[in-house]
């Protein structure tokens, strides 16, 4: 049965991926495998009371994946087109199997092992429709950014306001027989506000994302709080180069577990490019976190039966007591590293990191007490993280705390120091626990890094 937000139903995705599959196999395709997707989406962006971008998008796509040869030495060859037609379709796939003639063979390269592939019979509710009209998208962001301007007459000017709506469906099919897919939605709302004048102007945003409408915040919240962000930040100052301890705001939180998730992933573990090659089994952060994968949570972003490959995913432990237990590998990387998939082709899956010191009262303001005297980090600039040895070292932007308050607002200056030693560091989580894609994680409080300043 069809969806009214999209053109095809799944059986006949599931149709064009199966007929694809076939045709591969005719012209002497080993192993193949296919994605067939469509999608749709909204997007609005206000300035000034304006509407300054409107935009529907529609698409749809099939990618597929040949491999040719035999197992050890399969060569691979992918294309792809926008077209479903059957005679598109028997283009794309020829266009693939004449790619992997001219392919060198790969002994990593192949499906994954049958036996790893789901079996899907979990209704995880990803797909929640959000039948807005083009109107009433433009009405929320208005008000999104009359609530901001509202705040305070400091507000001067709005960096982007807008709303997002999106929704996607597919089906991936292999030749072991593996077929499943399902729809899916995401929806946002985000807004960034400018406070002051001419040289002593700040900016800052904030925003609310998830799978259900009836989930985002209200638009007023959105814009007030994103306003009140951008006012806390004037005045800012530099400060003098020191070593302190750091607090990383919950949202940056997530940024550090994203660059775990990055170091620990196979295709930097394989290319010897990660500091954590090697690694398993040891302690790598302090011994009080866990860090939980639960790709089965209704409703989240990062919640999935399979991976891109097909592959089921899993509950684990991949941090205990600080000890790294595992990795998040594909099947291709894993047979570079002589190991097994863990269902992480196309990243992890709904990661949160706890703490067995954190209390339920231990919300920002006592995690402020706990810094005592320190800087509290709320953005970082650039990409400065060596992902080979672990260092890091990015310009930051935040507040500096005395005696467990905030003191003033500083920028200008540059926090670096170690992954390695960050993550050993970690002396405290907040329960002020956010979500920012598919990680979870309170504040973090580390004992020192070096505080680069004027």
């Amino acid at each position: 049965m069809k969806n009214s937000v999209f053109s095809y139903s799944q059986a006949e995705l599931a149709a064009i991926a199966a007929d694809a599959l076939k045709f591969a196999e005719q012209l002497g395709a080993s192993q193949a495998a296919v994605e067939v997707s469509e999608g749709s989406g909204l997007s609005v962006s206000v300035r000034q009371a304006q509407v300054e971008n409107l935009e529907h998008t529609r698409d749809k796509g099939i990618g597929i994946t040949v491999y040719t040869g035999k197992a050890g030495a399969f060569s691979r060859g992918s294309a792809s087109t926008g077209d479903f037609s059957p005679k598109a379709l028997q283009d794309t796939v020829r266009a693939a199997c004449d790619i992997a003639r001219f392919t060198a063979s790969d002994e990593c390269a192949g499906l994954p092992e049958a036996n790893l592939l789901a079996q899907p019979t979990r209704d995880l509710k990803l797909f929640h429709p959000w039948t807005i009209s083009a109107q009433e998208a433009i009405n929320l962001a208005l008000r999104m950014e009359q609530a901001a301007y509202d705040t305070d007459q400091r507000i001067k000017n709005i960096d982007g306001c807008g709303l997002s709506v999106s929704h996607g469906q597919f089906v991936l099919a292999n030749s072991h027989g593996f077929s499943a897919g399902y729809p899916f939605s995401r929806h946002s709302l985000s807004i960034a506000p400018i406070a002051g004048a001419l040289q002593a102007m700040q900016r800052d945003d904030w925003y609310s994302s998830g799978r259900n409408p009836k989930n985002l915040a209200q638009p007023e919240a959105i814009g007030r709080y994103a306003a009140e962000r951008a006012l806390a930040r004037l005045g800012s100052r530099p400060l003098s180069t020191r070593k302190c301890p750091v607090l990383f705001e919950a949202p940056l939180a997530c940024g550090l577990l994203g660059s775990f998730v990055q170091a620990a992933s196979g295709g930097a573990l394989y290319r010897d490019a990660s500091f954590l090659k090697g690694k398993l089994g040891q302690q790598i952060f302090s011994n009080h976190l866990n860090i939980e994968e639960n790709p089965f949570i209704e409703g989240e972003i990062g919640s999935a039966e399979f991976d891109d490959e097909g592959v089921s995913t899993q509950f684990r432990q991949v941090v205990e007591a600080g000890v790294l237990q595992a990795y998040f590998l594909s099947s291709y990387t894993a047979r570079k590293l002589k190991m097994s998939s863990t269902g992480n082709a196309g990243g992890s899956h709904n990661l949160t990191l706890h703490s067995r010191l954190t209390q339920p009262q231990d919300d920002f303001k006592a995690m402020l007490r706990k810094l005592h005297t320190g800087l509290l980090v709320t953005e970082t600039l650039g990409q400065g993280i060596n992902y080979i040895n672990g260092d890091y070292s990015r310009g930051a932007c935040g507040y500096w705390v005395e005696n467990g308050v905030i003191a003033y607002p500083v920028e200008e200056i540059t926090i670096a120091g170690n992954l390695a030693h960050m993550f050993r560091q970690i002396v405290a989580v907040g329960a002020d626990s956010i979500r920012r894609g598919s990680k979870v994680s309170g504040s973090i409080l580390i004992e020192e890094m070096m505080l680069a300043g004027k």
